[in-house]
Order: structure tokens, then sequence, then C-alpha cells
């Protein structure tokens, strides 16, 4: 590609750029703004989500063909009009989700689908003849003399059933055990209660028969409908009960939804100012990359129909810190090919081709750890790994063509060709970077004692005062209710001790007029209206009071535990298995004496300031992780490097020389992510901030634990094995590189 081809693609992307923004959020001709596409969660629109377990002894085959009727059944009753808009699937072996958008209670949800709900056939006398599950379809229909009626269709043995309960009710000699129901009828049974009682006209077979209302008019249109309804949406091939269930008012998810969007654009503005002023003209082609970055994710969203939650907008905005990394390497691989004394345009080539592995260790590593985290997460934390995984995939495609093209053009450019826009002095000194050679190997001793004291403290504290569980960990309910004026705590608590429930008590909103309400007890939908009613009726509120409702079962929060450790073990095993191939045996496990450090650091913290662990924290120690392992990454590839070419030098002195290489890019990471989240951790809603602050406090940990505890560990094992595969003999290649590069270079950003 010749040169102006470049600047022509370079002037056309910025146009392209703008135009795109502009569509973005105004609109153009048939294409709206992005607001008006975009599917928004739950906890942003407002809504209900049920989560129930069928109690059953099927397995396999069985068990799977009864969670398909059950998930069809439900559909049925849920939206049997087509208006409610609700998406009912299906959670591991036998468990069902159902979520709608706009309803207000999730008790009147659970109401509706039937925790006990079944269809029955009887006999005038009680006697069972069939059940729901026979009952292929029932619909409105005309009878005879063009009145309306319900019609029934039974499977194969159903009609052998039906035919039978037919002749028993006619010829059975059965007594009525009912008050005005006639000895000859089959009573139809929903729920326990009885929604009618035809009388059968004679035997009837086939499967096919028809239900007419009393009197010469036979059904009203509604009634039929409603019976119809009935037949056809009741029948539960198995009984379920509630697991979990929570619900959002859109007051709330748009309240949070508008602050996280002025704390990003807040988080951006800070990003694009710190870039600019750390890397001149490479941190402009950054902040184009970045802008085009964040218009692809969103529209990738909608384009995929995919749905934006709260922890979605976290993983969107993590996912811009790991965006910026990609170029951070790359733009600190540049400089130091620029203080090698390479021209700009050699710099800018040379600079990418080898910061390119770098980036793609660093970024694959974070990629393993959102892919565990999607498939053992709760929906809000599968949110937050969906928009993460696609967020690094961008990065990498803009940090790779747009970035670069942009920084080869402002290499050709006689304006810009100069070092000064590049960050570095006339004298070869990058602007901003550390003259100081830090001795990391040789102090190695002091960062164990400060993590082992800081862990051993943290969790000693933990294990004596206990860790602050969230009701997710441990079972329990949350209901959270706009009482409209400020009450008391011990007006609150009188009314759970009324019905024999403890809650712990927290004012919030506007002048306190909120109530958060917090149990470690399971209250089923039954004890949950009886306490809201008390509430009703001594604090004069209604349903719409109702803000926020979330309930797990001990079952969930069990799983939730279990899936914790699970993705952490599944994670650091793919993580090191990566690192083994790409890298060698002593770099994995000094990689996962790091992720083990890092999440008892983390685990420690929570202890020791007594944060709630919930299903959050599951995300935060994953991202964690992989953020953790992107940094230690990009050392690594250093050390490796450096092992090839300083063959003369100490172990010692190659680890600390190419941990001081990189601590400018380290540092520089880390400062970005944070700018980024703060505004977030500052200003939005808990349940974006439960995300942000496990994120920040590992972001930290882990930048210091990839230079103050992987590299000596790595260190430690060279010394037990007596040395490293790569001071072996130099290949033409790390020839070249030893050529090219100045192994004294001090760190730059």
């Amino acid at each position: 590609m010749n040169s102006g081809v470049r600047k022509f693609l370079a002037i056309f992307i910025v146009i392209a750029i703008g135009f795109g923004w502009f569509v973005t959020i105004v609109g153009v001709g048939p294409v709206g703004p992005i607001q008006d596409r975009m599917n928004l969660g739950l906890d942003i629109s407002g809504g209900v989500y049920v989560v129930m377990e069928a109690v059953t002894d099927a397995t396999g085959a069985e068990l799977r063909q009864l969670m398909e009727q059950t998930q069809v059944v439900i559909e049925r009753r849920i939206d049997g009009d087509g208006s409610a808009e609700a998406v009912v699937t299906t959670e591991g072996d036998r468990r069902i989700r159902v979520e709608v958008p706009g309803a207000e209670n999730p008790d009147e949800l659970i109401e509706l689908i039937g925790q006990t709900a079944r269809l029955e056939f009887t006999l005038a006398d009680g006697t069972l003849m069939l059940d729901g599950s026979y009952v292929r379809d029932a619909s409105v229909s005309r009878g005879d003399m063009g009145v309306l009626a319900v019609a029934l269709q039974f499977n194969s043995e159903g009609a052998a059933l039906f035919a039978e309960a037919t002749r028993m009710a006619r010829y059975g000699g059965i007594v009525s055990a009912y008050p005005g129901v006639p000895y000859n009828s089959i009573i139809i049974w929903l729920d326990g209660d009885p929604i009618s009682w035809p009388v059968p006209t004679g035997i009837l077979t086939g499967g096919n028969v028809q239900i007419t209302g009393g009197g010469a008019a036979g059904f009203s249109h509604a009634e039929a409908s409603t019976l119809a309804a009935q037949i056809r949406g009741g029948a539960l091939p198995a009984d379920l009960v509630e697991i979990t269930a929570s619900t959002r008012t859109a007051t709330i998810g748009f309240d949070a939804l508008e602050r996280s969007i002025v704390a990003g654009v807040i988080g951006f503005a800070l990003l694009f100012i710190l870039m600019l002023v750390v890397y001149r003209v490479m941190g402009l082609a950054a902040n184009i990359a970045l802008s085009l970055y964040v218009m692809i994710v969103l529209w990738t969203i909608v384009l995929s129909n995919g749905v934006l939650t709260l922890p979605g907008i976290a993983g969107i905005i993590l996912s811009v810190g790991m965006a910026t990394d990609a170029n951070v390497i790359i733009f600190g691989r540049i400089r130091e090919e620029i203080i090698a004394g390479k021209s700009i345009r050699a710099a800018v080539q040379s600079g990418f081709r080898r910061a390119i592995g770098t980036v793609m260790d660093s970024q694959l590593t974070t990629i393993i750890a959102a892919i565990v985290l999607y498939f053992a997460g709760t929906s809000g934390v599968m949110g937050f790994a969906r928009m993460l995984m696609i967020g690094i995939i961008v990065s990498l495609i803009t940090a790779v063509l747009v970035t670069q093209l942009y920084l080869i053009v402002f290499g050709e450019s006689k304006a810009f060709a100069a070092k000064k826009f590049f960050g570095i002095k006339e004298n070869n000194e990058p602007t901003i970077g550390f003259k100081k050679e830090f001795k990391i190997v040789k102090n190695r001793k002091i960062f164990y004692i400060i993590s082992l004291v800081f862990i051993i403290v943290g969790l000693t504290i933990g294990g004596v005062r206990g860790f602050n569980y969230g009701i997710d960990f441990t079972g329990g309910t949350m209901m959270q209710l706009d009482m409209g004026r400020q009450v008391t705590v011990a007006e609150v608590q009188s009314v759970g001790q009324r019905h024999g429930v403890n809650f712990e008590v927290v004012f919030a909103g506007e002048d306190n007029h909120q109530v958060i309400m917090r149990t470690m007890d399971f209250l089923d939908a039954e004890r949950r209206m009886e306490i809201f009613a008390s509430m009703s009726s001594q604090f004069g509120i209604t349903e719409e009071s109702i803000l926020a409702m979330d309930v797990f079962g001990p079952a969930v929060s069990r799983e939730l535990r279990q899936n914790a450790i699970m993705a952490i073990l599944i994670a650091s095993l793919g993580i090191l298995i990566y690192i083994i191939i790409r890298f060698e045996w002593k770099f994995g496990i000094a990689t996962l004496v790091g992720i083990g450090h890092d999440v008892l650091f983390v685990l420690a913290f929570y202890a020791l300031f007594q944060i709630t662990i919930n299903n959050p924290f599951i995300a935060g120690v994953l991202t964690v992780v992989g953020y953790s392992i992107n940094d230690t990454i990009v050392i690594f590839d250093r050390v490796r490097e450096n092992l090839g070419f300083m063959k003369k030098n100490k172990t010692e002195e190659i680890i600390d020389k190419s941990v001081n290489q990189v601590l400018g890019r380290s540092v520089m990471t880390a400062v970005s992510t944070i700018v980024v989240m703060l505004p977030l951790m500052l200003m939005t809603s808990p349940a974006i901030s439960e995300f942000v602050l496990p994120l920040m406090v590992g972001v930290i940990v882990g930048t210091l634990s990839s230079i103050g505890v992987c590299s000596p560990v790595y260190y430690e094992l060279t010394r037990l094995t007596g040395g490293t595969k790569y001071k072996g003999k130099k290949s033409k290649k790390n020839k070249d590189k030893e050529r090219e590069s100045d192994p004294e270079a001090g760190a730059v950003v």
C-alpha cells in the first residue's frame, strides 16, 4: 500500500467514525439512534425473572423431554395472548428461567406459573382418570348450531383414558361428591380448583372432543378463550419450586444507566487526555482507534440481538482498558526502537512487528478467563463476560489495523515524523519514564513479606469475624421499597418480627425514603406476599412501591460458591497450559503462584474491610486473574526475549532488566484502566460499583504481583532447576534482535 492510499484511508476512517457516531447518537433516515434499537436487560428496563426447579426423578432423555414440555407450557401460560414478551429458557438439567419485561412483582409471576400447577380430569366422585400431560391442544371452536365451544385434543394414550372416563361417568354408577356437580360429569381441575364439569353425551373416543357451555347461548367468547387457555397452559408435566427470583423497576434501572453513561463518557474523556499527554501523536492514533472500537462494540450488540445489562456496561468499559493495553505495548516497543537509533518510520514498522506476539499472548489469556466466566456465571456475570470477550476481539482488530495505519501515516509525515511527537527527547530519553533501575529480585523478600502479612491478617480476620457474604452466596431475601417518607429501623423490623423474620434494614435513595430489607432466610412467594401485605397495611404503600426484590435459595447459593471455585481452577488450568505451550513450565508455575496470590489477596482485602462477597465478586476475581496474567505475560515475554541474547548476564540481572524495561507499560496500563473505572465507582449505582470495586483492587494487585511475585518466583525456580532452556545458543533471530535492541535501555511508557 503506497503513501497516498494510506493517507486517503486515514482521512476516510476519521470521516466514517464521525458519521458513524452521528448515526449512533442521532440517527439518519430509517436508521434510528442506537438507544432506540438496543435491547436492554431487565436490570435497566425493569421487569421480573424467576428461576424454578422441577421436582422429578426423571433422568437422561426422559428429563430433557419433560423440561422441554414444561418450557412450552410455561410459555403458553405466561404469554397466551402474545403481549407479555416473556423469555422462557432452561438452565442446567432441571431448571426453568422466566423473564418478563415490565412486570413488577415476582410473586404474581410465580403464582401465574404455578408452583404445583396441575391439570386433572376426574369423575364426579373425585376418581382421577387422567392429567394434563395427555392434552395435545385446546382451542376455541364452533359446536352444534354454531355456538362457541372449546375443542380438546388428546394424544393416543389420552384418548383411550378419556374414553374410559366418559364410559365410567355414564354407566359406572358414580355418586357425586361435590354439591351442584352432576353425577355423570367429567370434572376438569386446575391447581386443585374445578374450572369446568361438562357432561359427556356418550362414550367419546378418537381423542377429539368439544366442551360447550350451559344453556342455549353456550359460552361467550371470553369464557371459551379463558377455558381453552387454562386447559392448554395448565398442563405442567412436573411440579416446580422457586429457587431464585428478582425484580427491578425501570426507575432504578434507567437511573443507573444514565449515571453509567455519564461516568463512561467522563472516563473515556480522561483516558483520551491521558493518552494524548503521554504518547502525543501515538495517543492521537490510539484515541481514533478507541473511538472506532467503542462504536463497533455497541453496534455489534445491536446487530447480534444482544442484551445490554449493567454488568455488561462494566465489561465494555473494562475492555476499553484492555484495548488501551494493546496500544501501550505497541507504543512502548516503538519508543524503544526510536531510542535504539532507528528512524521514526522504521521504528513504527519494527515496533509493531515485535509487539504483536506479546499483544496476542496477553489478550488471549484474558479471553480464557472470560470464556470460563461466561459458562460458570449467572446471567448478569455472563453479560459481563460476553461484553469483555467482544471488547477484546474488537480491540485486537482496531489496535492492529487502525492504530498501525495512523502511526505509519504520522511516521511518513514531514510535520509529525519527529521524536518529540512520539514522546522522545532529542537526547533519546523518554519524555515520561522511569530513570531509576529497580532491583526486583534482590528485594523479593520484601514483596513476599508484605503480601504474606496482608493475606494472613486478612484471612485470619475473615475466619474469626466471618466474611460478609451476600444473600446470593448464603441464600436469603432482599426487598427494596419506596416508603414515600422516612421511617425508623424499629418500625420496619417490627413487621418482620411479626412474621418470624429478622430483617437487616438499610436506608437508601433521596432523603432516605427507600428501605432495603435483607434476611438470610429464604422466603417463598407466600411469605413474601404476607410480609408485603403487613408493610402495606402499616405504611400505606402499594405494589408500585416495590423497587427491587431478590430471592436466592440455598441450592443456588451452594452452586454459586462451587462455580466460583471451579471457575478459578479451570481458568487457571487453561492459562497454565497455554503458557507452558507458548513459554516453558517454569513460567507457567510462576504464573500459577501469581494467580493464587491475587485470589487470596483480594479475599483478604474483602475480609479486612468487610466488603460484601456476592455474585459480582466471581466476575471480579476471574477478571483479576485474567488481568494479572495479562501483565505477567508481558513481563515474561520480555524475560524470554532477553534470555536469548543476554547470555552472559546472570538470570537475576536479566529479570530485573526485563521488568524495568516494561515497568512503564505496566504502570500506564494500570493507570489508564483505573482512570476509566474510577468514575463508574464514584458515580454509579451499587449494581455497577459492586463489579467495579474488585476490578480496581485486582488491577492494582495484579500489577504488583506480576512484578513482585511472579518474576521472583520464576527466578527461584531457575535456581532450583539449574537454569532455563532460553539461555542456550543464540539463534540468528536473537542475534538480529541483539543488534537492533539496547539491553541497557531504561523503562519507557
